[in-house]
Order: structure tokens, then sequence, then C-alpha cells
């Protein structure tokens, strides 16, 4: 494969996922850890990703509250967010997870909606002070510098003394029959804390996520109650997720 090909699927991965580690990627082009790790670097130097430790980053992942031109499918993005607006409703207690999907809902939410808003993400956080009836609650921890969320005990306790109307989250992989994985174990753990202390959880995920899977597992398929796409409820390609108690929009 020329260095071109390897380079398009290094970044079509990093801006799909947001996150990727140099060892999937070597196994997904079939060469070695050094040729990715080369590959990365050369992507980091032309300000098209950033390289983390063992891994890379999407610009658009670690941006801040302004609006980045580097999100992938920011239109898709939208839509589903425009959907999950839909179900707020005012006096509601919810919790946005990190990521761009979630990071489009907070920037939606209406300024005269009254809400209570937990978080861990510190981008959605500074996003949401500018909601004048929105009270914001950053749940705290180690923070994770790829990321850009509290990580660790101290968050997964918080979050088990707090109950939400909402969790509105995101995954890297999503599959009918393997439900929610993710690649990084302290990511996994936090989001199965979010889940617990949710009444109802809400996916928010673009459909190329769709069938896919990775190595730690946040939690089954039937242990989410909404799941939202860009694609119509009725699309082709949401028909193995309707064999399971789930709402689709």
């Amino acid at each position: 494969m020329l260095k071109e090909e390897r380079q398009r699927t290094i970044l079509n991965e990093v801006e799909l996922h947001n996150r990727v580690q140099l060892t999937d990627i070597a196994e997904i082009l079939d060469v070695s850890i050094d040729t990715v790790r080369r590959d990365v670097k050369e992507l980091d130097a032309e300000n098209k990703l950033r390289k983390v430790h063992g891994g890379a980053v999407s610009l658009g992942f670690i941006g801040s509250s302004t609006r980045s031109t580097n999100v992938y499918a920011l239109d898709r993005k939208i839509k589903i967010a425009e959907k999950a607006v839909a179900l707020l409703k005012d006096g509601g207690v919810i919790f946005i997870d990190g990521g761009t999907t979630c990071m489009e809902l907070a920037r939606l939410i209406p300024a005269k909606l009254q809400l209570t808003c937990f978080t861990f993400s510190l981008p959605v956080a500074m996003e949401l002070i500018s909601k004048p009836n929105t009270t914001v609650i950053f749940i705290g921890g180690e923070i994770s510098k790829d990321g850009q969320i509290s990580v660790g005990p101290s968050t997964i306790h918080n979050l088990s003394e707090i109950r939400v109307d909402y969790s509105f989250i995101g995954t890297g992989y999503v599959d009918s029959f393997y439900g929610l994985t993710e690649f990084d174990w302290d990511i996994v753990q936090v989001k199965k804390a979010v889940i617990k202390s949710s009444k109802k959880t809400v996916l928010l995920s673009i459909s190329e996520k769709l069938n896919s899977q990775h190595r730690y597992k946040t939690c089954d398929i039937n242990a989410i109650d909404t799941m939202i796409t860009e694609l119509d409820p009725e699309n082709n390609l949401l028909n193995l997720f309707r064999n399971h108690d789930l709402r689709i929009l």
C-alpha cells in the first residue's frame, strides 16, 4: 500500500473514532507499528491530526468550545443533536458526555430552557456556561489530556451520587450484538458509571460507527434506552437494532 493510501486510511479512522491506537491502525493496514508511527508523525507535522502517546486524536476532538472546522461529518452530527434536543424538557436534569457529537448537543440547547447539566467534559462545560438558564455541574477527577474529560476513581464516585433524567453519551464503536465498546479501559469505566446514574441513556452515534466493535465493553445494547443517528429511523441499516428493546430516532 502506498504511503498516501496508508495516511488516508489513518485520517479516516481518526476522524471517525476521534481517537485511535497505533497498534489498531497497524493491524488494519497490515504494516509495522514503526511505519504507522512515522505516518502519524508526518500527519501531525502537516497539522492534519494530533499525535499522542501510543496513538492519535482528531483535531476536531481536541478543539476548544469554538467550533472547529476539522469536525468530521459535522452536518450529520448536527442532525443527531437536533433530534436529541427535542428530548429535553424545562427543569430537566441531564448528563452530557464528551466528544464532538455531544458538543453539538451542548451548542444547540436553547438559551431559554431551564436545565441542570452534569458533565465530565471540559469543552462541553465551557460551552454550557454560555447558556443563561443552564446550571452546569462539572464532575471532577483526573483529566485525560487526550479526551479532555475527567476519569478515574473520583469521577466514578461522584457519578455514583447523582441521578439524572437523561444521559447523552457517545461511543467509539457500537454493534447490535456486542453493544457499546471502546479501546480505552478508563473511558469504559466512567461510561459504565454514567449509565448507572441515569434513568434513561441516549446514545448519539453517526451511522458509520454501526456494526463495529473494539476490546472493552461499555454495555449491552439493551442498556441503552434510545439510539439517535442521522438516519431515518426506518433505514435498513438499523434493522438489526430493531430486534432489541430500543427506541430509535
